[in-house]
């Protein structure tokens, strides 16, 4: 069986929004020729957005502070629980404190090559400049980024990159940015202009005349399906990564909001590309729900190493200098330790594999700040790492100033995402998509502290800029909860949580997700294979039967049911896995996080085949028992050569 048995293929795609000519000018002649909405008109036309991470919460309230109607919704207790404040390392931008070298366009560079030549060209570079911009505003809301002893904003290093450039806040860098969004979001809420919904869930999309015109919400506390309408519909949702069930995602995070608009016409892109995080706290137990993440700033100090010799279980003091392996400062001695995670985490894997891992069951290797802290003195890394030093302390029972950490990877981050053009906007006209919800800029693999600059980006800075476009072609026809649209998408989120809770099964939700979950680590992790794809989804489409049939979902609908909230997200997650593998499958090379055995060098790196792969996989909806329908929209490179990565 082919791997095109798998799925029927659909016409190309194309971005029409870029702008042609110089890729310096694009993003000013977009804004220019875009069209605008003047301030009296804005005041008449409404914006509904799912999500309030830093995507999310900057575009709320730069949308709302220009005169727009805002309603903004979120699953979380508040706002500040996105799981953006989880991030920690820090954010990219291309201000050159440091002089050594750096620049918009080496920051484009960078992305894109660190991306394995997957993005496009044209939204990256935007987003190199808009980085500048994102620091002044940040630090202009009170954002206290790290200062050098003079008073100037400090940089560090982070993966894939020679040059330092990312600006952090100690190791919470994701929480300030946050809290910046949040204040910036809560004094509109204040003036009025955005209405904000907490503890609802978005679970369908309404589309009027072939345009996003609102969703349908749960009340997670009451269990009430409401409809809510605007002019246009913004996700910002977050990534997927909990389709893997131990990922260092926040509990709640979830595809179901992607998913519910992919279903409704949306073109899901790239959906294989997830990334591995190569500084994680190791699994402990079949008791685990979630992941831990150490920062990738550790590893501008900390050292990587495993013993040289197979079996090796002495205590790491007992192993001397001349008996290890600091394997990435081995094989890569351009970039060591701060190599992209991609590459990192398969080096991890790989000296695993052979034996060489430390802790229980080898699945670990060390990250070791004894010559830092011999360097530097302990009360400076204290200073640089003290609260990731004390995180790693309250959940291991090892003090790391004496003791080197013992890190493995981990999946992190979601390169796919919705299909979205150079302005944001999805295949359904009036539905935009912003931050890791979207696909636009990472390619195959992210750079380290780029997550936080590109929800920002997208939402202070892009999609209030590019949604004006859309907008302006208002008024738009006023739609209730009496158009047959609405109605339709009401009964199918009703008809579907009926359907959750007449089942009466004897499998609980958390069991199906864990399962699917170990299919997708084993099958479609860090190394993917033919065989090994085919028989993922044989037994995802044996486990999603299995789920309609045997689920247990217990309770009621009126009141907060937690159950009834993760069987729905489950049964997206399913659906998802099943396209992750058949993408996976179809894409028959290795590029970035996308790792085929059956694609590498000689050396074991990953090998692209830029003849037959040098395009954005965009998937189309099959229906219930269909095959996707797989877009191609072909990447063309003019500023960047194609050519094999290399960080040796």
């Amino acid at each position: 069986m082919t791997a095109d048995s798998y799925h029927v293929v659909g016409e190309p795609i194309r971005d029409t929004k870029a702008p042609a000519g110089d890729i310096k000018d694009r993003w000013d002649t977009r804004r220019f020729e875009a069209k605008l909405v003047n301030p009296a008109n804005r005041r008449k036309l409404s914006i509904i957005i799912v999500g309030t991470g830093l995507a999310g919460a900057s575009a709320a309230a730069t949308l709302g502070e220009a005169g727009y109607q805002v309603t903004s919704f979120c699953y979380q207790d508040s706002p500040r629980r996105a799981h953006s404040i989880a991030a920690q390392g820090g954010i990219n931008a291309a201000k050159n404190y440091r002089n050594d070298g750096d620049s918009i366009y080496r920051l484009f560079y960078d992305t894109v090559k660190g991306g394995d030549f997957r993005s496009r060209e044209s939204n990256v570079y935007r987003l190199a400049q808009t980085s500048v911009e994102i620091i002044d505003q940040c630090v202009a809301q009170g954002v206290p980024f790290a200062r050098e002893y003079g008073g100037l904003l400090d940089n560090r290093s982070f993966g894939g990159v020679q040059v330092s450039r990312t600006f952090y806040a100690r190791g919470q860098t994701g929480q300030q940015l946050l809290i910046g969004a949040y204040q910036a979001l809560e004094r509109q809420v204040a003036a009025g202009t955005v209405d904000m919904h907490t503890r609802h869930e978005m679970l369908e999309l309404i589309i009027v005349d072939g345009k996003a015109r609102g969703v349908i919400v749960r009340d997670m506390v009451s269990g009430e399906i409401e409809s809510h309408f605007a002019d246009a519909v913004v996700l910002a949702t977050g990534g997927y990564g909990n389709v893997f069930f131990l990922s260092t995602n926040a509990m709640g995070c979830n595809v179901t909001a992607n998913w519910r608009a992919h279903r409704k016409g949306a073109l899901f892109a790239n959906p294989c590309f997830t990334q591995i995080h190569p500084t994680c706290i190791p699994v402990s137990g079949d008791y685990q729900s979630k992941l831990t993440l150490m920062s990738e700033s550790l590893r501008n100090d900390g050292r990587i190493w495993v013993p040289k010799a197979k079996g090796d279980a002495r205590p790491a003091a007992d192993i001397p200098e001349e008996e290890r392996d600091y394997y990435l400062e081995r094989i890569y001695p351009a970039f060591g330790n701060l190599v992209p995670r991609d590459i990192a985490s398969r080096a991890a894997k790989n000296v695993c594999d052979e034996g060489r891992g430390v802790g229980p069951g080898g699945l670990g290797v060390y990250l070791d700040f004894a010559d830092a802290i011999a360097r530097l003195g302990l009360a400076s890394v204290e200073a640089k790492y003290g609260n990731l030093f004390d995180m790693y302390a309250k959940i291991t029972g090892e003090n790391p100033y004496q003791t080197p950490m013992r890190i493995y990877p981990a999946v992190h981050y979601t390169m796919g995402g919705l299909w979205v053009d150079y302005d944001l906007q999805s295949t359904i006209p009036g539905m935009f998509v912003t931050g890791e919800a979207n696909f636009s800029d990472h390619g195959a693999n992210r750079l380290g502290a780029s997550a936080l600059m590109q929800g920002l980006a997208d939402g202070y800075f892009v999609l209030p800029n590019t949604i004006n476009d859309y907008l302006a072609d208002g008024p738009f026809v006023p739609v209730d909860e009496t158009h047959p649209a609405a109605i339709e998408a009401k009964q199918l989120v009703e008809d579907r949580i009926a359907t959750f809770l007449a089942i009466n099964g004897s499998r609980t939700v958390d069991s199906f997700h864990k399962e699917l979950g170990q299919i997708m680590w084993d099958y479609c992790g860090m190394e993917r294979t033919d065989e090994g794809l085919r028989t993922a989804i044989a037994k995802i489409r044996e486990l999603k039967a299995e789920f309609w049939r045997d689920v247990k979902v217990s309770g009621v609908n009126e009141e907060l049911n937690q159950t009834l909230e993760r069987a729905g997200r489950v049964a997206d997650f399913i659906e998802l896995g099943e396209l992750m593998c058949i993408d996976a499958l179809d894409r028959r090379e290795s590029c970035g996080g996308h790792f085929r055995a059956e694609s590498q060098t000689e050396d074991g790196e990953a090998m692209r085949d830029d003849e037959n792969f040098a395009y954005v996989a965009a998937w189309g909806y099959g229906g219930e028992d269909g095959k996707p329908i797989l877009h191609k929209e072909a990447l063309e490179y003019e500023y960047v050569e194609m050519k094999q990565r290399s960080y040796k």
